[in-house]
């Protein structure tokens, strides 16, 4: 197929790979995005690059924990029950997908997005100024104990069956691998091989630039609207103009559920709102990252400082910051990492762009001529770039047929 002139819409990972791959394979490239390269998620993300994170939300016994989680004010999921209403729909269908069937299909699918994570955004920077960000490391899961990693069973297995073999530690030896573990933590279990991210918000800008390097454009500008004829998109109307377009890439985030409805789309996207700590100048680092299980928050050594991040709000967009997953993430770190010391704290909240299914959408919208590369929940930062490659696939005319699983028309 001959080159294209592409609008990628948002310049978080998803739109930062997709046009990166877009300009190599030819294409005339133009990347817009309201805030700047990596303002949402792609900033304040773990940093991880979860290979393993193949493991649906959803699953077998979900509905059960998640209302034990609901009931108690130490769990790291709630809810904006003002915002229960309009998700309704949106956890009708997220139940649905919880049978042991339908999560082993799900598991499989992540895995085929996810497995070569660490390779792909090598791929994606080699050779680059965004290389320097990319770490290898091993992965590491903190339990309390053996009998909370065997309660775990379930997820190991899913884990196993897509070649994810654990190393179980246990007792005085958890702190011989990792001396910044307390005595909270007397299972440690360890995947090899593995990867992440020093510093997230740095990867993204220097990305924006290697699309420069390479020849494509960066605008800061918000899409407010499409003109299509005959169905297709011909422009993506923004607060500076009109971009006249042959194709789009819709990777917005979460604010791709409102710019899909400009199409005549309705996609079921939802807001999990995620949190973040990153302590200045720590007086410990991990040697690895880590998952902490009793508080579902992963932990990373950045460059900038020692980043925990996790929790699940679902609700909306609203800037207002909740204190209370705030809180409960202090004290989760510090009941974990008793002899934690540091300087200032940095608090964020962003937006997690979370589909029913736990997959993202990737692909044609209809025959709009726009692609949706967005919905990647917990995984957009391990997913992306292979995103992006998929995306710039289809573009170019290839065959998308063994992705029907991330469909962005599986919804309609």
């Amino acid at each position: 197929m001959s080159a294209q002139k592409v609008i990628v819409v948002g310049a978080g990972i998803c739109g930062l790979s997709s046009a990166i791959w877009l300009r190599r394979a030819g294409h005339d490239v133009m990347l817009i995005d309201k805030d700047g390269p990596g303002a949402g998620a792609s900033y304040g993300n773990a940093g991880l690059l979860a290979e393993w994170g193949i493991v649906p939300i959803s699953g077998p016994g979900i509905a059960w924990t998640g209302l034990k989680y609901l009931t108690s004010r130490n769990a790291p999921l709630s809810v904006q029950w003002g915002q229960l209403p309009r998700i309704a729909p949106w956890l009708a269908q997220f139940l649905r997908n919880a049978s042991d069937t339908r999560t082993r299909e799900i598991s499989a699918a992540l895995s085929h997005l996810l497995h070569d994570s660490v390779d792909q955004h090598r791929a994606l920077a080699r050779g680059t100024r965004a290389e320097r960000w990319i770490a290898s490391s091993d992965f590491g899961w903190a339990y309390a104990s053996r009998a909370a990693f065997d309660a775990d069973a379930y997820t190991w297995e899913l884990r196993r069956d897509a070649g994810l073999i654990p190393e179980v530690i246990e007792g005085e030896a958890v702190r011989e691998v990792e001396p910044m573990l307390g005595p909270a933590t007397n299972c440690l279990v360890r995947l090899r091989g593995h990867g992440h991210v020093t510093n997230p918000g740095a990867y993204m800008a220097d990305l924006a630039q290697v699309l420069q390097d390479e020849g494509g454009t960066y605008r800061r500008a918000e899409m407010r609207d499409v003109t299509m004829v005959d169905g297709r998109i011909t422009q993506v109307i923004t607060d500076h103009g009109p971009l006249p377009c042959d194709t789009a890439v819709l990777a917005a985030g979460i604010w791709s559920e409102q710019l899909a409805r400009k199409l005549g789309i309705r996609v079921p996207l939802v807001a999990e709102r995620g949190f973040h700590l990153e302590f200045k100048d720590p007086s410990q680092m991990p040697r690895m990252p880590l998952m902490m299980t009793s508080g579902k928050f992963a932990v990373n050594p950045m460059s900038q400082g020692l980043r925990c991040a996790g929790m699940v709000e679902l609700g909306g967009t609203s800037p207002k910051v909740s204190r209370r997953p705030i809180e409960l993430l202090r004290r989760n770190v510090a009941s974990v990492f008793p002899d934690l010391k540091y300087g200032e704290v940095e608090e964020w909240m962003g937006y997690r762009p979370s589909t029913p299914d736990s997959l993202p959408m990737i692909g044609q919208m209809g025959a709009s001529g726009v692609y949706a590369a967005f919905g990647h929940q917990h995984i957009g930062l391990t997913g992306g770039p292979k995103t992006g490659r998929w995306i710039a696939g289809m573009i170019g005319g290839g065959s998308n047929a063994e992705l029907a699983a991330f469909g962005a028309n599986r919804f309609t």
